[in-house]
């Protein structure tokens, strides 16, 4: 009975290996908790979803991604508008948006613990990033300046929410507090091109 039970586990070890999906087991007094090489973990034999990425680490990635997505808006308006004012305004944002970047850096790196930025767009970002690409000259232009007014404006509402959030690092919150009329100007410069 013995060796039958130890071939059934052999036979159940080899199944998961074969299908490839590795897992570490941690038992405690009442919980058994495995965790699935994608991040997420199973308790007691119940999927759970992978732990959240702190506010902090949140808002860094939500700010490396809006100067990821202005840097390469604004390559493309460099090349694709037809309008001088959106060509200037481009390149204020190209020169804004990779200062904002070294500074998010530091103050990340400033928390405790430090805190990486991931620069990744978000799906939303890279849709519209994707949908601006065929343009050229007047409808570039319109599609441009309508992007720069709500990201600007979905950053500012980030920023703002960032600034009383107890839970986000003080260097991070001193970040999006200085951050603050820039990104309002930003917003104001915006709203003038679509004019």
């Amino acid at each position: 009975m013995q060796v039958l039970r130890w071939m059934m586990l052999g036979a159940a070890g080899l199944a998961l290996a074969g299908c490839g999906s590795k897992t570490e087991t941690t038992k405690t007094d009442t919980t058994t908790v495995t965790t699935n090489t994608d991040g997420s973990m199973m308790s007691n034999g119940m999927d759970m979803a992978p732990a959240a990425a702190s506010a902090g680490q949140a808002f860094a990635n939500a700010a490396a991604a809006s100067d990821a997505f202005e840097i390469e808006t604004s390559k493309l308006a460099q090349g694709q508008s037809q309008s001088a004012a959106i060509k200037r305004f481009a390149d204020a944002m190209i020169k804004a948006h990779t200062e904002s970047t070294a500074k998010l850096k530091t103050a990340a790196s400033a928390a405790m613990p430090a805190i990486t930025p991931d620069p990744a767009l978000t799906a939303a970002q890279q849709q519209v990033l994707d949908s601006l690409k065929p343009l050229k000259g007047a409808e570039f232009d319109k599609a441009y300046a309508a992007a720069q007014v709500d990201a600007h404006q979905k950053t500012l509402d980030a920023v703002k929410a960032t600034v009383g959030n107890k839970d986000v690092p003080q260097p991070l919150r001193d970040f999006a507090t200085k951050l603050i009329p820039t990104v309002t100007a930003h917003l104001n410069m915006a709203k003038g091109l679509k004019a």
